[in-house]
């Protein structure tokens, strides 16, 4: 009964601590002097690491046991937050965000396998459904929970109350892990890790990840296309290796063959784009609400909170709603949003427009996730995980570099709507990908899917 509390727990903590900083910057700043650079490496290291462990802590989980991960990396995260609390100067506050995005990296993978072993059917549904829910009002909440905490400045902690907050949580749900998860051996020899492929990957997905969350606020300089470019070589470099362990009979990494599991390729696709549209929307939502209508801090989070309502009410009504009508209903919102913001008016109608978008948000992300996930075997189930959180972070960070310049491009002059319109196209064109798999998708025999499949991707007849 607590299992899917204490696993949401985890879920809502690091994706909050993602975005909880955002919001707490000029407070560390101003506390502890920090440059431009230690301020951005305390946003950017969590991505970089969280992204970078992603899949060799799905294989961990494989290796050891997921439930033997995931509290290896709760205790992680709990201790890194109060490192990140405590920290008395940027050069060691940097660190410690670095060791909170590798423990996210750990939970991450563990806690979609977890589910999967604690429930099936209907209730595999319904518990996804609680996942979707915890990710995504973690998401489009974090910013407003940061600027709160600094505000209200609990205990006179200020901004080290972003971080303190998860101490005592991480504490108690690592009091109930031993109890309530289910024991998970691992199913292959714990010494065949391939270290040289986490090495290649890291450094591949670094290379990646780095210049797009880096580049447009420096300018672009060299250094971003030099990474850019040794990304490709190097990933390259590391799927060769996978293929070539792969046919030896040996241990890979990540199995070649995950990817050819029906339908896995193809979900990532959409994952992506799901990802990718809702951090593009945060982006242009914090730019075109305080810098185009005037609106205050306060205000804009008001306004957005109808996207968290509309995305808590969907989610909790996402299994019994077919895929593509969620998917409608995302570029429906997304469309809206655009008349809205085409006919100039006020922060009302913009809300409205915004309850619909969270809706269609709410009422596909965790079915999707879902059936990309169902098919997979149990045996690789913690490398397909890590592939799947890989590829929610690589979506959302392209998501926000691509709107971002479609929509710094066509601001010339301070025009706001029309900035705000091209960002909104791209959103509605990633949008429009993720309808044209739920119809794909619905057109398959219903009777090929297996049941979980059904259970979490199910089209009404």
């Amino acid at each position: 009964m607590l299992a899917l509390p204490v696993v949401l727990v985890a879920v809502f903590m690091t994706t909050l601590d993602f975005f909880v900083a955002n919001l707490a910057v000029p407070s560390i700043r101003a506390d502890l002097g920090a440059g431009d650079a230690a301020v951005q490496l305390v946003i950017a290291g969590y991505g970089l690491a969280y992204a970078a462990g992603l899949i060799v802590c799905g294989r961990l989980g494989d290796l050891y046991g997921h439930r033997r991960v995931f509290t290896a990396g709760l205790a992680l995260f709990t201790l890194a937050s109060a490192a990140c609390g405590l920290a008395p100067e940027a050069e060691a506050l940097v660190p410690a965000r670095v060791c909170q995005g590798l423990a996210a990296a750990m939970l991450a993978p563990q806690v979609l396998v977890l589910l999967r072993v604690l429930y099936e059917g209907a209730a595999l549904a319904r518990a996804f459904s609680w996942y979707g829910t915890a990710v995504g009002l973690a998401g489009v909440s974090g910013q407003a929970v940061g600027g709160l905490l600094v505000a209200a400045d609990p205990l006179g902690l200020g901004w080290r109350a972003c971080f303190l907050v998860n101490v005592p949580i991480g504490i108690a749900a690592l009091a109930l892990t031993g109890r309530v998860l289910p024991r998970t051996p691992g199913t292959g020899d714990r010494h065949d890790l391939d270290v040289t492929g986490a090495v290649l990957v890291a450094a591949g997905l670094v290379a990646v990840v780095l210049p797009l969350v880096e580049g447009r606020e420096q300018g672009w300089p060299a250094w971003t296309w030099l990474c850019l470019t040794a990304a490709a070589p190097t990933l390259a470099a590391f799927v060769r290796r996978q293929r070539r362990l792969a046919a030896s009979g040996r241990a890979p990494l990540l199995e070649p063959a995950v990817f050819g599991e029906q339908g896995f390729a193809g979900g990532l696709v959409a994952v992506a784009l799901l990802f990718g549209t809702s951090a593009g929307l945060s982006f242009v939502l914090a730019l075109y609400l305080q810098d185009g209508l005037g609106l205050s801090p306060l205000a804009a989070g008001a306004v957005c909170t109808a996207l968290n309502a509309g995305f808590f009410l969907a989610s909790l009504r996402a299994e019994r709603v077919p895929p593509t009508v969620a998917a409608l209903t995302l570029v429906s919102g997304l469309a809206l949003l655009g008349h809205v913001v085409w006919r100039g008016s006020g922060p009302c109608l913009v809300a409205a427009a915004l309850l619909v978008t969270g809706g269609g948000m709410g009422l596909l992300m965790a079915p999707l996730i879902s059936s990309v996930l169902s098919r997979v075997r149990r045996e690789r189930a913690g490398a397909a995980a890590g592939v799947v959180g890989t590829v929610q972070e690589a979506g959302g960070v392209l998501g926000g570099v691509i709107t971002g310049a479609a929509f710094f491009g066509a601001l010339g002059g301070g025009a706001w709507d029309d900035a705000t319109l091209a960002g909104l196209a791209v959103l509605v064109t990633g949008a429009l990908g993720v309808l044209a798999h739920c119809v794909m998708r619905a057109r398959r025999p219903r009777h090929s899917l297996c049941p979980a499949a059904r259970a979490g991707f199910h089209v009404k007849r």
